[in-house]
This record gives C-alpha cells, sequence and structure tokens, in this order.
C-alpha cells in the first residue's frame, strides 16, 4: 500500500510546522542577540560571520538559474541575485544591493571592510555551513534545491524582532546601520511566493513530497549550526579557533 500523498495545503502546513519546531529564531544565541544579552564584540562576530552567508547566497541563487529549464522561471529567480548583489549603477554610484547594505552593518559595528569582505576571520564552522548550502542547491534536484529557500517564510518576523530588539538594546546600533533588513521585508514574501507555488505544484510523489520537507530541514540546520559556531567561539565556553577573528586588544 502506497503512502498517502499530501494535499498542497497539507503540504504547506508541514513546512510552516517545520519553521515553527526548526529555524534558528528558537536558538539561544538569537534570544541573547534580539535580547540585548551580548556585548560589542559579540555582536561583531555575529555580524562578520553572516556576511559569509549573505555574500554567498546570490552563488546559490545562480545555481537555481542555471538549472530551470524555463527562461521565464529564471528571469523570476535572476531577481534573488539582483536583490542580493545590486543591479547596475552609474560609474561611481552607490552599490544598492543586499550584500553592500551588511557591509553598512558591519561598518557600522567598527569592523575592517577589507578584512570582512576577505572572509579570513570567519569561523570553520561558518563556512562548512554555508558551502554545505550552496553544495546542495548545486547538487540536489532543482525541486530540492527551491524547497531549501523556504526558510524565507519565516524570516519576516524574525526581521521585525532583531531590529526592533538591537535598536532597543545596543546604542552602537543605529537604523543606518540595520539598513539591510528593511527591503527584506517585501524581498522576502515575494520571494516566498514563488517557490511555495512552485514547491506545491511540483512535489507530486510522496517521495518527492518528503524530499521536500528533508530539504527544509537541511537548511533550517545550515542557519542553527552557523549560530551554534558563533555560540561556543564567542559565548560558551569561548573557544575561538585558530586564525578566527578576534577583537584587538
Amino acid at each position: 500500500m502506497s503512502a498517502p500523498l499530501l494535499s498542497p495545503e497539507a503540504l504547506e502546513a508541514a513546512l510552516r510546522q517545520i519553521g515553527i519546531e526548526r529555524y534558528h529564531n528558537l536558538h539561544p544565541f538569537h534570544r541573547a542577540l534580539h535580547g540585548g544579552k551580548l556585548n560589542r564584540v559579540q555582536v561583531q562576530a555575529w555580524a562578520l560571520n553572516r556576511y559569509y552567508y549573505q555574500s554567498r547566497i546570490p552563488a546559490k541563487d545562480a545555481y537555481v538559474v542555471a538549472r530551470l529549464p524555463d527562461p521565464a522561471l529564471r528571469r523570476l529567480w535572476r531577481s534573488r541575485i539582483e536583490d542580493h548583489d545590486g543591479d547596475i549603477q552609474p560609474e561611481g554610484a552607490e552599490q544598492n544591493g543586499g550584500i553592500a547594505r551588511w557591509l553598512k552593518l558591519t561598518d557600522g559595528l567598527g569592523l575592517d571592510r577589507d578584512y570582512v569582505v576577505s572572509t579570513a576571520g570567519i569561523l570553520p564552522g561558518t563556512r562548512h555551513a554555508v558551502d554545505a548550502y550552496v553544495n546542495f542547491v548545486r547538487d540536489r534536484p532543482i525541486l530540492e534545491a527551491i524547497a531549501s529557500s523556504l526558510t524565507e517564510m519565516f524570516s519576516p518576523n524574525i526581521i521585525s524582532e532583531r531590529v526592533s530588539g538591537m535598536l532597543r538594546h545596543y546604542d552602537f546600533v543605529t537604523p543606518e546601520t540595520l539598513a539591510y533588513f528593511t527591503p527584506r521585508l517585501t524581498q522576502a514574501p515575494k520571494d516566498v511566493a514563488f517557490a511555495l507555488d512552485y514547491v506545491k505544484e511540483h512535489a507530486r510523489t510522496f517521495e518527492q513530497q518528503q524530499a521536500v520537507l528533508d530539504a527544509l530541514r537541511f537548511k533550517c540546520g545550515v542557519l542553527w549550526a552557523q549560530l551554534d559556531a558563533l555560540d561556543y567561539a564567542y559565548v560558551s565556553p569561548g573557544h575561538v579557533p585558530p586564525g578566527a577573528w578576534r577583537p584587538r586588544a
């Protein structure tokens, strides 16, 4: 007897339940960050390491574009790359993408921009988790690659919580510093609408539906692992691995 197939609505509900159980807003480091429990050095470490994730998102999306068979679908997904990399600007104009805005965050926190961009000081756990995600999107079936992006279903709430919490608790953070997050409140829902519709339409067998759910679990694990690495290195027990960033004495 074959396993029961979920309706599109039930599949969406199962995906959302994964977020309720596994999204990284539940992580102790996340809660400490938003609750004002971290010091400046720990916030700097978070921003520095998170840059690597932000910088690799366009590469991940480029793999999706390369594998989509339909030009209309490629055009839709391509907007994600422009959201992060920015679009073409006149010579000398300031770049307007998400990566540029993230660098304003690290600038505002007092980190050297060239050092941040080099990614020389990121934690090994950060690098391995992010690279695993990019490789997953490159290597797994396109349905799973798209499903792995659906952590964005849960991001608007975490963004609102992050911005309000950090502005309330940290006097070294300003609205300008956190400018990365405002556009994501409209970009993420747009991206989710396409990816969710695609997954619900194309996950047509029990095995495909289970693969979609596993892909989202995997992505939640990628985000969780990054916070595990930060917590271990910069909070408790505070073991910073060789070569990783340390604040200047």
